[in-house]
């Protein structure tokens, strides 16, 4: 079956937003019963979250004065927020709506519903109590999606296009999320009485926890944390296991060179790196390399399929290596190495 570009790239963005939103989703409800069980002299804060998406910059924007609950509604609602749930699953409902004649019906009628379930209770100013609920509907939402798309689309071109984006933007948010967490946990004499319960709300946070006591029968503990989510070979949403899927499903596509070239050195950047020896600085180095070689990645992808007619479609290994498209309104943002944002369809 051939493929039409645009209709290849939507696939792919419907998988990173779908993607994005289920673990936005995930993330805020882990992190709002984390708050509740933890002192206020902890420290912890709303913002922790904006800085795992690298939307700093637009928060500060968007909101000079922030209050109690700014960042939550930045991180969950914000319509300006192109990594908000509610930006990701109306940018998600888009590229399906599009491309109708590819995905089955079922696919389209799920995000569709999902996508007014979301509106109708942010517009009602969900109660905190709610909020737990509304942020498991969605993240049940988003899997039901991806499910049905696996189990009754077949697995041609277009569907490929699909794993290469939930691959991508998994990897992706495994590293900030890990990232994150180490600056903030690892080294703090004063939050150490909590780092059990700290490092199970990150596994948690990617549905991780019992898959975890599973395969790591011992207490809880960060290296042992930051080893299985890096790499471990049969946990779905692990780095070593995301890229192993990117790697099967570029290698089912033709014109592949470029994109499975800079994979593959980001397959040996994971394999020599020693997690065990845990160094703030050095982790934080490998997370931003590896953020922005997913990028470079990205736009390998973006100029061999969705652009063919460059130069990348016949020397891949050309395409740009420090940008990533930023925002719906068709800006776009340079890669920074303290605070990278998400990728977002131009």
């Amino acid at each position: 079956m051939s493929l039409l570009s645009r209709v290849a790239e939507r696939l792919y963005w419907t998988a990173r937003y779908l993607e994005r939103a289920e673990t936005t989703s995930r993330l805020a409800r882990v992190y709002g019963n984390l708050l509740l069980d933890l002192p206020r002299e902890t420290g912890l804060k709303w913002e922790v979250l904006v800085q795992i998406t690298g939307g700093t910059r637009l928060y500060r924007e968007l909101y000079p004065n922030p209050g109690p609950d700014t960042a939550q509604r930045f991180f969950v609602a914000e319509r300006n927020n192109p990594s908000s749930v509610r930006s990701s699953l109306l940018n998600a409902r888009e590229s399906i709506r599009t491309t109708r004649d590819i995905v089955p019906s079922e696919a389209w009628r799920s995000v569709n519903e999902l996508c007014m379930y979301v509106a109708e209770e942010l517009d009602a100013d969900t109660s905190h109590r709610r909020r737990y609920g509304f942020h498991s509907r969605v993240v049940e939402g988003c899997q039901q999606i991806s499910g049905l798309l696996s189990d009754t689309m077949s697995h041609d071109a277009a569907y490929q296009f699909f794993r290469i984006g939930r691959g991508i933007e998994r990897a992706d948010m495994t590293t900030r999320i890990i990232d994150v967490a180490a600056a903030m946990l690892l080294n703090r004499e004063d939050l150490a009485r909590f780092d059990n319960s700290l490092w199970m709300a990150v596994l948690q946070s990617l549905s991780a926890y019992q898959m975890y006591r599973q395969k790591v029968r011992r207490r809880v503990h960060a290296p042992d944390v930051i080893l299985y989510l890096f790499k471990d070979q049969q946990f779905p949403r692990s780095v070593a296991f995301s890229l192993r899927e990117l790697a099967a499903a570029l290698s089912s596509l033709p014109r592949n060179a470029g994109p499975l070239i800079r994979l593959g050195e980001l397959r040996r950047m994971l394999a020599v790196f020693e997690v065990t020896r845990l160094d703030v600085a050095a982790l934080h180095k490998w997370n931003d390399d590896a953020q922005l070689a997913l990028g470079e990645l990205h736009s390998l992808v973006h100029a061999t399929w969705f652009q063919p007619t460059t130069s990348a479609a016949g020397n891949a290994s050309a395409a740009p290596t420090q940008a990533q498209t930023q925002t719906t309104a068709q800006t776009q943002t340079q890669i920074q190495t303290q605070s990278i944002p998400l990728a977002a369809k131009p």
